[in-house]
């Protein structure tokens, strides 16, 4: 009996190493759960950038008709959210390194909420634009610190897949802001785009909870020489208390706290303006793919997917809106696929799937809206051609590069590195978002399209020559492996693992 029961008790892992069995599986388990639930409440901020993607891609249309807004005044309306963020990103580096990552989770909420409560109750265009920067400010914050938090908190085997629910929030805010504004389109026009607006400030109420079920960044808790609290919460994370001494030491190592010498003589901004050779591999892989995230358009497919729609020949705003939530349905859906793909096939592999599929999904909107009519066939290629692209999107470079910008610099850089990178998003963002419509009447909507297609193919070629692979990498190895010369192509994964993805 006592053997029986002793042979009950000890149980393989996956990796070979002996874990008793109800200790053993009663830890995972609550360690899965705890990761997944920090993850998920670290996320939030996201749902609330989502919101006001989708929900201003509707409200813009009834705003412009309650307050008589310009041309001119819409595209800075819809695209100063992007370029004000910036200055969130930027202050949101060094503001986590000072307050910690899980503070300023916090502040970006509150930030976010203030500006969306002055867009609801806006009088005038002016005070409009006052709430969109506050707004602005606090995304900024959020989407640099999302990942970064997550990242660091998260086990190898599953940082992927964490680090992606960002974009799935993001994704889930938008179709619901595209809900929002098809249910309430029918309403008076100066009530409807207020009520849009005002419902973005709800999830505040669960930034509230999650203050208090999630721990600070082990890795922020080492920097700051708590190492007992950081101890803390690896045990939380890890399933072994030799992981946890492990990664503890890791990340010591990687602090600098163990040879704190070596990165005395250089700030962390200096290093960041003035790279090593390493460091310069990292800040373009990592700024690159926020760069090319966004000049490939497709902000203006999700904030523009209405105007798109209305030249591709639908008629009225409750017909065009519920077009637009079918697009969110879609965004949202195929952010789920990149999720459960991302640490079982790889980042390279979905990013190329995610930005050929894109050139194609491009360069079929450019046809259609150019050399179709305003028909059933012309309306129903163009709606099948914004959902494949947003599809692509979402299937590969949406997540995956908050993903690799997380995971790719150093423990000492990663919160400015990271805030770094966020500026080249959200500057392309802005640029992109702001120019669209005017753009678009200078060179006809499907020729702004052909020109996204271009940048989609440049974006194929730098995935290629860039990106590394980093599945399965502790941030520490991912740090040690860009010293070596030749990683991009001798550790990465080629074009030709692609086929993996597609059926025979």
């Amino acid at each position: 009996m006592d053997s029986d029961s002793a042979e009950e008790d000890i149980v393989l892992s996956r990796n070979g190493q002996r874990l008793l069995g109800g200790d053993g599986f009663n830890r995972r388990n609550d360690t899965t759960k705890y990761v997944f639930a920090c993850a998920i409440f670290a996320s939030l901020n996201s749902v609330l950038m989502g919101y006001d993607v989708g929900v201003m891609s509707g409200a813009i249309i009834f705003i412009q008709e309650d307050l008589n807004i310009s041309v001119l005044q819409e595209e800075v309306l819809v695209g100063i959210l992007s370029i004000v963020s910036l200055v969130g990103s930027l202050a949101g580096g060094k503001t986590s390194d000072a307050i910690g990552r899980k503070w300023t989770i916090a502040l970006a909420a509150f930030v976010f909420q203030s500006g969306a409560a002055i867009m609801a109750l806006a009088p005038t265009f002016r005070v409009i634009m006052i709430g969109r920067i506050l707004a602005g400010v606090g995304i900024g914050f959020g989407v640099m610190i999302a990942p970064v938090y997550i990242a660091e908190i998260s086990p190898s085997v599953a940082r992927g897949s964490l680090t992606s629910f960002p974009e799935i929030f993001v994704n889930l805010g938008i179709l619901l802001g595209y809900v929002s504004n098809y249910a309430f389109s029918g309403l008076p026009v100066h009530v409807n785009w207020r009520i849009m607006l005002g419902v973005g400030i709800l999830p505040s109420i669960f930034m509230i909870l999650a203050l208090f079920v999630i721990p600070e960044s082990p890795r922020w808790l080492v920097v700051q020489n708590r190492i007992e609290e950081a101890r803390l919460v690896l045990s939380k994370t890890n399933e072994s208390e030799s992981e946890v001494e492990e990664r503890l030491r890791e990340i010591q190592l990687a602090a600098g706290l163990e040879s704190e010498e070596k990165y005395e003589a250089k700030a962390v901004w200096n290093e960041i303006v003035n790279p090593s050779h390493p460091v310069r591999k990292m800040m373009i892989a990592g700024c690159g793919i926020q760069v090319f995230q966004q000049i490939t358009g497709i902000e203006a497919a999700v904030y523009y997917s209405p105007t798109i729609f209305q030249d591709a020949g639908i008629k009225g705003n409750s017909q065009i809106l519920g077009a637009t939530v079918g697009v969110g349905i879609t965004k949202t859906l195929f952010i789920l696929v990149a999720t459960f793909l991302i640490d079982r096939v790889g980042r390279k592999p979905l990013l190329y799937v995610s930005t050929v599929g894109m050139t194609i999904s491009l360069l079929a909107l450019s046809l259609t809206l150019s050399f179709t009519s305003a028909g059933k066939l012309g309306i129903a290629l163009s709606i099948l051609s914004v959902c494949a692209n947003v599809a692509f999107f979402s299937v590969g470079i949406g997540p995956i590069c908050w993903v690799l910008t997380s995971e790719l610099f150093p423990l000492r850089l990663r919160a400015q590195a990271s805030a770094f990178g966020s500026v080249g998003s959200r500057v392309s963002s802005g640029l992109v978002t702001m120019s669209f419509l005017s753009v678009s009447r200078a060179i006809t909507m499907g020729g702004t399209f052909f020109v996204f297609a271009l940048l989609s193919i440049l974006s194929v070629y730098f995935v290629h020559t860039c990106v590394p692979e980093t599945k399965g990498k502790s941030l520490e190895q991912i740090e040690m492996i860009f010293q070596e010369e030749g990683l991009w192509k001798n550790d990465g994964v080629e074009l030709g693992d692609v086929e993996r993805l597609v059926p025979k």
